[in-house]
Formats: structure tokens, sequence, C-alpha cells
């Protein structure tokens, strides 16, 4: 059995079982507050623990390294759809200690995707598209915190008054220390 075949099965007593019921909610951000952040798996329940957010209080959006790498990318598409469509006020920016992203480079990648069958020819195309750049991730977790605060306030997009701040998480403690 497969680990998403396990998940149905428990997904389908999770539902006769009414278990969903503690955590319905609106779609709206109680605390008018969206975070982006890592997708790293010790981030799963310890940073809403240690922000004190419960389900429905903020809008969590992730992806490697909790990064904007474009006017256009997703992440900033999201901050967008939560500030216009859905309340938000309130930006906090949380990277993480020891984050993967701080050594990802497309330099260690393309071996392992040579081994995974992907042609060096179809890697040649990406390399053209600059493969190196999207997959590169970064060397300083607090420079990289004040580039992404400064993407999101600096977007041409995104309101004055919305407050904008960034952080840094401890990985086990879940200590935040805010970067100016």
């Amino acid at each position: 059995m497969t680990n998403i075949d396990s998940i149905l099965r428990y997904n389908k007593t999770f539902v006769e079982d009414k278990s969903y019921e503690p955590f319905i909610t609106d779609k709206y951000p109680a605390k008018k507050l969206a975070v982006l952040t890592c997708m790293d798996t010790r981030l799963t329940e310890l940073l809403p623990k240690a922000l004190g957010l419960r389900n429905g209080d903020a809008k969590i959006i992730k992806n490697a390294g909790g990064l904007i790498l474009s006017d256009m990318d997703s992440a900033i598409r999201s901050l967008l759809v939560a500030i216009y469509e859905l309340g938000v006020e309130e930006v906090m920016v949380i990277h993480h200690s020891t984050c993967g992203a701080c050594h990802m480079s497309y330099e260690e990648f393309k071996p392992h995707m040579l081994e995974r069958g992907v042609s060096g020819e179809t890697l040649s195309q990406w390399e053209d598209k600059c493969i190196a750049g999207w997959l590169e991730g970064f060397h300083d977790t607090e420079g990289s915190v004040r580039k992404t605060v400064a993407a999101v306030k600096g977007h041409p997009l995104v309101p004055d008054d919305v407050i904008v701040r960034g952080f840094v998480i401890d990985s086990v403690t879940g200590e935040l220390k805010e970067i100016q």
C-alpha cells in the first residue's frame, strides 16, 4: 500500500467520524495575517504553535525557502489574493535556522536529475531558461529575509498600509528573531 492509499483510508474514517468539526472556519483569516514561510517539515506544527495561531487565524504560504523569486511568482500572487480578497493587513516573512535552501543549487541538483532520468538535452533546454538562477537558494538567512521583505514592501501592487516584517524562527525551539 502506498502512503497516498493509507492517507485515503484515514481520510474516509476522518470524515465518517466528523473529526473535521473542530477545524471549521471560514476563508477569511481572523487575525488578518499572512505568513510567508518555508515548506520545511519541521515547521508544519512548530510554526503555528510557536506563533499562537489556530486554524483560521492566518493564511500560511509556503515554498522552498519562503522566497519571492519574481514580481509574478506564486508567493506574491498568493499574498495579493490574501490582501485584496481576504482582508490581510499584516505579513510576516519567516525563514528558519538550518534551512536546506541555504545550500540549494542547480549544480547540486543536476546529477540527481540525470540519475532520475531527465535527459541532458532537457537540462540543456532548461539551462537556456536560466534554471541555475531559478533553483538557486540563498547563503545568508537574515539577508534573505531582508530581501524577501523588501520584495513584498516594494511590489507595486502591495498597498503601503500593509505591515510587512521579517523573522527567523529556530527550527528546534520555535524562538523568533526579528530581522531589521
